[in-house]
């Protein structure tokens, strides 16, 4: 087997678009889950919204792609405020099942027939992205190549932008989880209960970090949008939000950094297996009997066992600190 080949695809998973798009899905949650205990099963939703706000401003009504950004970022935000007004003050698996709901939802909606003039239905949008391509200072037809990894020239750019905006929104992250709003917020985490006795507003402080956490999910949606240059109803699935789960627990919820580290390990983690799998049940006399479908299968088998096993030894994650995953019930 090709172990050097492996390697380069799987690095190339690391620092990808993919794992761009699931760190700024993880740092949403981990402001939701990590700094305010709240049990968001709906993150891709949010994303739906980001991404379809570009498309539908852009292709549907003709406006400037800084316009559909504003409007995808403003859609996340107003789907966050409608969805905590009636579940914050209620126990926290409430808004777990709103926003699960809420997510799948809007896929069937935005998939469907009867909206096929505004969203293109299943077809999905394309051809909006040509603004943002047209910035790039690479070579869109061109690749590069960095330590044997090749990137074309537009994904290289998306790239760049993407890390920048995840290494901004950790930045914001930062600033805000140590500030007295942070602190506060963890505090609710730990006790709304002692949190309310000391006058602090609870459902305004859980409202602040449910529509932050949901306009950086929109941001997600809005990147990767951007990257494939076409949005589809199906990609934004319930599985995507779990994966983005996923990611935060294996980097480490409450953590700055824990959910970009989850994110690159996590697609690193699913790519090796996946390449190496394939490259065993290859040409006639295959070393493992599987087909296609199956090594899909069996590497999200082999990630799932990974984290579980992590979640014994350290269920804080890598970078995580196993007193802020203590929640009290």
């Amino acid at each position: 087997m090709d172990i050097v080949g492996a390697l380069q695809i799987s690095l190339a998973q690391l620092i990808g678009p993919s794992a761009i798009f699931y760190a700024l899905l993880a740092i949403g949650l981990n402001l939701h889950f990590g700094y305010a205990g709240l049990l968001n099963f709906g993150q891709i939703g949010f994303a739906l919204l980001g991404g379809y706000g570009v498309g539908i401003m852009t292709i549907t009504y003709e406006q400037p792609l800084w316009l559909g950004i504003l409007v995808g970022l403003a859609a996340a935000g107003l789907l966050a405020l409608v969805l905590g007004i009636p579940t914050l003050r209620l126990r926290a698996d409430y808004l777990a099942i709103v926003t699960i709901a809420a997510s799948e939802i809007l896929r069937l909606v935005f998939r469907s027939t009867a909206t096929n003039g505004v969203t293109g239905s299943t077809n999905g949008l394309f051809g909006f992205a040509d603004p943002f391509t047209n910035l790039s200072p690479f070579d869109s037809a061109k690749q590069y190549s960095f330590v044997g990894v090749r990137f074309y020239g537009d994904d290289l750019w998306a790239m760049l932008v993407g890390w920048t905006l995840v290494l901004l929104l950790c930045g914001l992250v930062y600033l805000l989880t140590h500030s007295p709003w942070g602190r506060v917020l963890k505090a609710v985490r730990e006790d709304e209960d002692a949190a309310r006795s000391l006058g602090k507003n609870v459902f305004v402080y859980k409202m602040q970090a449910l529509v932050l956490g949901g306009v950086i999910g929109g941001a997600g949606g809005v990147f990767n949008a951007l990257q494939t240059k076409s949005i589809n109803p199906d990609f934004y699935s319930t599985a995507q939000t779990f994966f983005a789960f996923g990611a935060l627990i294996l980097g480490g919820a409450a953590t700055v950094f824990g959910p970009v580290v989850g994110a690159m390990l996590f697609w690193f983690l699913l790519s090796i297996p996946d390449v190496l799998l394939r490259q065993a049940t290859a040409g006639d006399d295959p070393l493992i009997g599987l087909t296609e479908q199956q090594v899909g299968a069996v590497r999200y088998v082999l990630l799932g066992l990974l984290i579980a096993v992590l979640m014994v030894f350290r269920p804080q994650g890598i970078l995580g600190n196993k007193r802020e995953v203590q929640l009290d019930a």
